[in-house]
């Protein structure tokens, strides 16, 4: 039998990154196939609220504790009439949405939205249309959300029955807009005009609230990164984030290759900053623009299987990628990657929430349940708030396809200070052998291991389904603490979450 993989970290309580932002463990729900109807609201369902929404999906969204939810879209929000979706839900129109090829119902809109936010414990990022609207449906919308009232659309978010503002506070300026596919799709200088313009007034209305500037729909555009270059050229000084998109697959059936793109996933990072680093210096500004990484997740599987949807349906299935115990591994080296960069990534929106690209699968008046990605994120979310530290990695490493020197560990480590806990995150990459970890960890003096959870198969391929879960953590890790340092043996191709907390 071969030795096992080696890797050495050490992590000190001085190695500080930045404090974690929560909210980049937000996620996404978007009026595209079950997400919203058939996924979180579903009158005819025997757990629905008196709003219709499924207490069972409220009840897995509540364990994940999401922080942030993005809405409506979204290529969805850039052919959306806001107004469609507010007052007596009998008078609203059915319309084709164009953006998906379906009939939106508009049972569900900002109300309804924010009431199921507010009851799963989220707060709401509104997206804006600045696909075929622009200024003044911005500005209209952040009035009937967040003034209090003595104006006509405050007023009008009165009459619909809801008297207290909803204090949205982060608003995104449209979607994708690089895309040629968007609806109103437009060119970086007409983009970077018509947001920084719509940001002016907004923020007029509500000078408290905080903008995300839309950048790059992926790393692979071919505008990018000039895209970001040009259009914050306009909205630098308006906008407090910018965006970034990415998704990935295995469509060559090449694991070694897959789950090193997290790889690509910092070097998209790394390349925004130095956008944005490079505008900053041009207009020799003192702010330092943030990102808001709102959509992220592997997709691929369901790719084909949307071809043969009929158009002008309500709430079809699209996009339900079954997801297998390999996307969970790279879903979670892409948080460890969001929680590297906790210094510029302040907000991340796994995309999305449920049925759709999802963490959470629904059956139609039937089971919710977890798909295998759900629970990196749930360990994530639950464990990675605090200070994130810069580890120092020392780790065999390997080959493939697209990328060099890729490292077998690929780890993140988060200090909570106020719990006096230490919580470090780690993928063994290797898919074949266990990797033996040493961590020093001689700064977190009286320190004891409190639990090691793994997630491992071992088919790569295993997926979960509503009969049950062939993919689930167990807390069987073999961590030990020994004189400052922390040993284990990661098994291969896993995910680990070795927690210690100080003894009392």
């Amino acid at each position: 039998m071969a030795a096992a993989v080696k890797a050495k970290m050490i992590v000190d309580k001085s190695f500080r990154i930045a404090e974690v932002d929560k909210r980049i463990y937000g996620s996404f729900v978007e009026h595209l196939g079950r997400a919203v109807y058939g996924g979180i609201y579903e009158p005819s369902h025997s757990s629905s609220d008196e709003g219709g929404f499924r207490n069972d999906v409220k009840e897995l969204v509540r364990q994940l504790d999401v922080p942030i939810i993005r809405y409506p879209g979204g290529n969805f929000v850039s052919g959306y009439n806001w107004e469609d979706g507010v007052g007596p839900v009998a008078s609203r129109p059915r319309q084709l949405e164009l953006a998906w090829r379906t009939v939106e119902p508009n049972e569900v809109g900002t109300n309804e939205f924010f009431k199921w936010a507010k009851d799963v414990g989220s707060e709401v990022m509104m997206a804006i249309n600045l696909g075929t609207r622009g200024i003044d449906a911005a500005r209209n919308l952040v009035e009937y959300c967040n003034h209090p009232g003595g104006s006509y659309w405050s007023d009008l978010r009165r009459s619909h029955g809801i008297e207290q503002p909803h204090k949205i506070k982060t608003w995104c300026l449209g979607n994708e807009m690089d895309g040629p596919w968007q609806i109103g799709h437009k060119t970086a200088e007409e983009y970077g005009r018509l947001a920084v313009e719509s940001a002016k007034a907004m923020k007029l209305i509500d000078p408290d609230i905080e903008l995300v500037s839309c950048g790059s729909s992926s790393s692979t555009m071919p505008t990018f990164p000039e895209w970001e270059a040009t259009t914050l050229d306009h909205t630098y000084e308006v906008a407090d984030y910018i965006s970034l998109h990415q998704y990935y697959g295995n469509h060559d059936n090449d694991t070694p290759n897959y789950l090193a793109r997290s790889m690509d996933m910092d070097h998209f990072i790394q390349t925004v900053i130095s956008t944005c680093d490079y505008i900053k210096a041009k207009k020799r500004s003192k702010k330092k623009m943030m990102l808001s990484f709102d959509e992220w997740n592997v997709w691929y599987h369901s790719n084909d299987a949307d071809k043969k949807i009929d158009p002008w349906s309500v709430a079809p299935p699209q996009l339900e990628d079954i997801y297998n115990f390999e996307d969970a591994l790279l879903v979670g080296s892409m948080l460890i990657t969001f929680l590297r960069h906790a210094d510029r990534v302040k907000m991340a929106c796994l995309a999305q929430l449920v049925n759709v690209i999802a963490p959470i699968m629904t059956e139609n008046n039937g089971r919710a349940w977890k798909q295998t990605i759900f629970y990196p994120y749930l360990h994530a979310s639950r464990y990675g708030r605090g200070i994130s530290l810069m580890p120092v990695v020392d780790s065999e490493k390997y080959d493939s396809k697209d990328f060099t020197d890729i490292p077998y560990l690929d780890s993140a480590v988060v200090y909570d200070e106020e719990g006096d806990a230490l919580t470090i995150f780690a993928v063994n990459r290797h898919l074949s052998e266990s990797l033996e970890l040493t961590v020093d960890v001689r700064s977190f003096e009286g320190y004891r291991i409190v639990e090691h959870t793994v997630l491992e198969h071992d088919d790569l391929k295993a997926t979960n389904s509503p009969a049950g879960e062939k993919v689930a953590p167990h807390n069987g890790g073999n961590a030990k603490l020994e004189d400052g340092i922390v040993k284990s043996h990661l098994g291969k191709a896993s995910w680990n979450v070795i927690r210690l907390a100080k003894s009392h």
